[in-house]
């Protein structure tokens, strides 16, 4: 269902009401298209206090693709290179770089801060960095114009920069439009090479599960144009649909319910050059306060969208299945991160593929050389939301730093970058694509 309020608010007296009343202004968001790939303008590259690693940054930021300058009246986007900051008086240096610029940023807008990892064993360092991320937060929700902000922690020491790059592009770029107020840490791990920027998964291949419509179906679709070959799954009841998507892109039609007994056997049989990512969408809802939700609708829940995913991970790890360098990435929500009324099973599963990233991604790259990350969105413009009561949906769409709902192909988008070879250092990350929502903030 389109969002006539953001229809509204693009036009001259739209804005001029909703000025008036005090509402809520959205701006329509910049995506990645063939014609519109890179940000329409300049980056700026800033340092706070006296950085090891500038002329790194430096270095990985001209590779990303943007003009990278030290000057400009309206820049595309500002990254910060806070990597020095290890006082609550070097805050002042952050305050002195953003202050005169932040007003200038172009609409749509990218600004991404540069930390590293607060220290274990100082505490003024572990301040003033953990400082950042309430500041990037904040910065978040008061930029507006469409514009988005995030944290970037490296590792420190010389070399940790490299592995940001793919990072860097992604957040640098309209490929994230729906992503801000975020905190993402990447390793020291060198990043696998990509020969073709314009296709980094040439040559790979990926499973979807859930792939017939919806977040899936665009989850499969941008794998393919960035040169993947997708094995699209979903159950046997939506095998029209699901061929239906296949064939479009040129993929596998994998009619399976994911929660049978042999299901990783028979993933294994469809892909016999074996998996170089795999992507856990398939998911549920059977929503009931918990007084009045019998143990069926729980337990369906928990066995779709969490259980057959433990399962099945560990099968193919084990197998062999997935190749070394391969990515794991699975589907969470804002829901297991905030709670949802009405959504107990469902929270509750969400939350528990969190929890299996963040105790399986440190073991599956050091046993498998496999990365595992999650997505996390929030309120996604689908037929399942469009089928929300009037006054719920458009708390859902408001609710966030840019006051819209996101549209599948964002969740599609940041799948793909945790799938580059290029991001070998993301590893264990929840991101949430949710344009920085209220709920769990």
């Amino acid at each position: 269902m389109a969002d006539r309020y953001l229809h509204l608010t693009s036009t001259t007296t739209g804005r001029f009401l909703t000025r008036k009343l005090g509402l809520p202004q959205p701006a329509r968001l910049r995506r990645w298209t063939l014609e519109t790939p890179t940000l329409p303008g300049p980056v700026l590259h800033l340092t706070a206090g006296d950085s090891a690693v500038t002329d790194e940054l430096g270095t990985v930021l001209a590779a990303c693709g943007p003009e990278i300058v030290a000057r400009a009246d309206r820049p595309a986007g500002i990254v910060l290179d806070a990597t020095a900051v290890d006082t609550a008086a070097g805050l002042g240096a952050v305050h002195a770089a953003l202050h005169p610029v932040v007003r200038s940023l172009a609409p749509g807008g990218r600004i991404v801060v540069l930390g590293v990892r607060p220290s274990p064993d100082d505490h003024h360092q572990a301040a003033a960095q953990q400082a950042l991320e309430g500041f990037v937060r904040s910065l978040g929700k008061e930029i507006g114009k469409g514009a988005t902000v995030q944290l970037v922690r490296v590792a420190p020491g010389a070399g940790a920069v490299a592995g940001a790059e793919s990072t860097l592009r992604f957040l640098l770029s309209p490929r994230s439009a729906y992503i801000s107020g975020q905190v993402i840490e990447v390793t020291d791990a060198a990043p696998d090479a990509v020969a073709d920027w314009a296709a980094p998964l040439a040559g790979r291949t990926a499973l979807v599960t859930g792939a017939a419509r919806g977040i899936g179906a665009s989850v499969a679709s941008v794998l393919a144009r960035d040169g993947a070959h997708v094995i699209c799954l979903d159950i046997p009841q939506a095998q029209e649909d699901l061929v239906r998507t296949a064939d479009r892109l040129g993929a596998t039609a994998l009619p399976l319910d994911i929660t049978a007994e042999d299901a990783a056997e028979r993933i294994a049989a469809a892909a016999p050059d074996s998996l170089d990512i795999l992507v856990h969408n398939a998911g549920i809802t059977r929503d009931r306060r918990l007084a009045n939700m019998p143990a069926d609708r729980w337990a369906s829940v928990i066995d779709v969208n969490l259980d057959s995913v433990l399962r099945t991970t560990d099968a193919l790890l084990k197998a062999g299945t997935i190749n070394r360098g391969g990515r794991i990435v699975a589907t969470a929500s804002i829901a297991g991160i905030a709670g949802n009324n009405g959504q107990t099973n469902y929270a509750a599963s969400k939350a528990g593929i969190i929890g299996l990233v963040r105790s399986l991604a440190p073991r599956a790259a050091a046993d498998h050389g496999v990365t595992v990350n999650a997505v996390a969105p929030g309120f996604i413009e689908t037929k399942m939301t469009a089928a929300v009561p009037l006054f719920i949906r458009e708390a859902g769409r408001r609710m966030n730093s840019l006051s819209q709902g996101g549209l599948p192909v964002d969740v599609a988008e940041t799948t793909a970058w945790f799938a580059q070879p290029a991001s070998s250092a993301v590893n264990g990350q929840i991101v949430r694509v949710c344009g920085q929502s209220l709920l769990g903030a």
